[in-house]
């Protein structure tokens, strides 16, 4: 079930919230686990076994490293191996089958296994559970309804963020609901609706056009390589938005995902802001273990490049993906080793070196195959005869130019700085925008409605991870 669905918008969601503030508090986390296991079954009911499997696994593992500390680390690894287990044959059995039958020559038939939705999110989750249990760093949950609901937790459970543990543990146990909290969840959760059915989809609609054009150009690939960064963007952090608003209403306060990356002076700059959740789970459970960079260059080398293939490989069981990863763990070298120092002083170049990078990265990325995408970065650098411009080119430009112009616009912090301006007037401009946002609230709702109801186009880039 996306956020974006008249389905969620009128049916699920006013249900929930109905049922959700009747009940009494000590009701309100098994109100969430029941509604968020109903969500998960929508797509395909029989994996919601393995999200519980998954929650008692984890639940019992907890449990067993605090009471039994000397076992503690055969127990933490048993359980790392049970949840990298179950990710990698529901996620990757197929790639290593088809890889092997492409190295040997042989023609071992393929399992067409279905990933369950949203695993890489809650299996990461569980990961982070365990290890910080072993670790000390949270106490061990002794409450199963309590750490159930934390894993399957509906808003954060099929894109994220990674929601660690210790963020949300007294919030399992006790949380304050105010109308304040719920009014600013419910706004957050508006503007990422918006961002992504009227941004997003509609980048989205581009990419496809351009894409499936009988005469490309120069041009027509470098707007689509534009038009996907630009999807993918308000596609995540849209969601991200969603998920973090909805988290606010039921009381619960997840920690940001996205920091505008498209203002990045570097791409080391640009992981600190991008997918944030991700970022620091690798580097808190993968980097730091293996030396980060207190170690010799050579072992540092090795760090980055073993991070950076499990980021790609995280997102997706293909080639394009492994090499998207480590395409940035090349720069991420350069930038430390090589010409990091001197960015600081190339002024306005830095934002353009680091967005050229970014969107050359999403070319990889979208691309279904390696080949795929070498034809598409020839493409955009004028090495298939191409022409450079052609009328079909300039109709999508023309037909999506205000669309492009609004989301380069809203990926950068220039709105929030306006808005953050007008309330700093604490008369007249917090009058205004008492006014102003509730209203943007409800135009919103009914202008994705609209679009919701004329369109079948409402895909989730991130839900194949």
């Amino acid at each position: 079930m996306l956020f974006s669905s008249i389905t969620f918008l009128f049916y699920f969601l006013p249900i929930l919230l109905i049922v959700y503030f009747i009940v009494p508090s000590k009701f309100k986390n098994l109100v969430l686990l029941v509604f968020s296991l109903i969500f998960y079954a929508y797509g395909e009911p029989i994996y919601v076994l393995i999200l519980l499997l998954s929650c008692l696994v984890n639940f019992v593992a907890g449990l067993l490293i605090e009471k039994f500390p000397s076992k503690g680390k055969l127990i933490l690894v048993l359980t790392i191996v049970y949840n990298v287990g179950q990710l990698v044959y529901f996620k990757y059995t197929d790639f290593f089958i088809a890889n092997l039958n492409n190295i040997f020559n042989l023609s071992v038939p393929l399992l067409r296994i279905v990933m369950p939705i949203g695993i890489s999110f809650f299996t990461f989750q569980t990961l982070s559970y365990v290890i910080d249990v072993y670790r000390k760093d949270v106490e061990a949950s002794h409450n199963f309804l309590n750490f159930a609901t934390y894993v399957s937790l509906f808003p954060q459970l099929v894109a994220g963020p990674i929601v660690r543990y210790k963020t949300v543990e007294e919030e399992l146990k006790k949380r304050e609901i105010t109308w304040s909290g719920v009014a600013k969840g419910l706004f957050r959760f508006a503007i990422g609706l918006g961002k992504k059915v009227l941004i997003a989809n509609l980048a989205g609609e581009l990419v496809t056009n351009l894409t499936g054009l009988a005469n490309g150009s120069v041009v027509a690939s470098i707007l689509t390589a534009v038009a996907f960064t630009l999807q993918i963007y308000f596609d995540f952090s849209g969601y991200s938005d969603m998920a973090i608003g909805l988290g606010m209403v039921f009381g619960f306060h997840f920690l940001e995902n996205f920091n505008y990356p498209f203002t990045a002076t570097s791409i080391t700059d640009f992981w600190r802001r991008w997918h944030m959740s991700l970022s620091s789970f690798f580097r808190d459970y993968v980097y730091i273990p293996l030396g980060g960079s207190r170690v010799s260059w050579i072992k540092w080398l090795r760090n980055i490049l073993i991070v950076w293939f499990l980021t790609g490989f995280w997102h997706g069981a293909a080639w394009n993906f492994i090499v998207w990863g480590l395409f940035f763990a090349v720069l991420l070298i350069l930038e430390k080793k090589v010409y990091g120092k001197y960015l600081d002083k190339c002024g306005v170049f830095r934002y353009i070196y680091t967005i050229f990078f970014v969107v050359i990265s999403f070319v990889i990325f979208q691309a279904n195959s390696l080949g795929d995408a070498f034809y598409n970065l020839k493409s955009i650098f004028g090495f298939n005869g191409l022409p450079f411009i052609n009328q079909e080119t300039i109709y999508y430009l023309r037909s999506y130019g205000v669309l492009l112009i609004v989301a380069i616009i809203g990926s950068t912090p220039l709105l929030k700085n306006l808005v953050n301006k007008i309330k700093e007037h604490k008369g007249t401009g917090l009058k205004v925008m008492n006014i102003v946002q509730p209203a943007l609230c409800l135009v919103l709702l009914v202008v994705v409605t609209a679009y919701l109801i004329d369109s079948s186009f409402n895909p989730f880039l991130y839900f194949r991870f």
